[in-house]
């Protein structure tokens, strides 16, 4: 297999971390893709880089994490667009489809928290234990513990009554 394809295949299987960082730094559908293109290229110029120490999806997790903290400080100033493949921008649109008012709420809180704060969020809301959460982040596992318990008490106390 060419590393294209082996690349196109490993983003394709892990598109759900790039959609959920995407969603979860930018606002308007037009800079998620741009974000969503960015992290792409990002991971394809550190492919060669991917040594297996960690797993794909962690590896991926920590590039795509510094991207999306990096474009948010940058992307008002100067953005930088790359060409996106034709299939990732057609399943990046799918995506923004298929999301439902619940989905866009709860990425709407998720915005409004600090940037370490929404990647730990995303790492727990994808099922990484807090030791994985710890890997990517750089924090303890009980430091992720006790900033989790704050996160969900502050997105409880945002959450509207019905």
């Amino acid at each position: 297999m060419s590393n294209s394809a082996e690349f196109t295949s490993l983003i394709k299987k892990h598109e759900g971390i790039l959609f959920k960082l995407s969603n979860a730094y930018a606002d308007r559908q037009e800079e998620r893709q741009d974000l969503y293109q960015e992290m792409v290229y990002q991971l394809w110029k550190s492919f060669d880089s991917y040594k297996g120490n960690s797993s794909w999806s962690t590896w991926m997790y920590r590039v795509a994490l510094n991207t999306a903290i990096r474009h948010l400080k940058l992307y008002k100033r100067k953005p930088d667009k790359q060409q996106l493949l034709p299939e990732l921008h057609r399943i990046m649109e799918e995506q923004d489809a298929l999301m439902d008012e619940r989905t866009q709420f709860l990425y709407a809180q998720i915005r409004k928290l600090k940037e370490v704060n929404r990647a730990i969020v995303l790492l727990y809301l994808d099922g990484k234990s807090y030791e994985e959460i710890g890997q990517i982040t750089g924090f303890s596992p009980s430091n992720i513990g006790t900033r989790l318990n704050r996160i969900k008490a502050q997105m409880r106390a945002n959450k509207p009554q019905h």
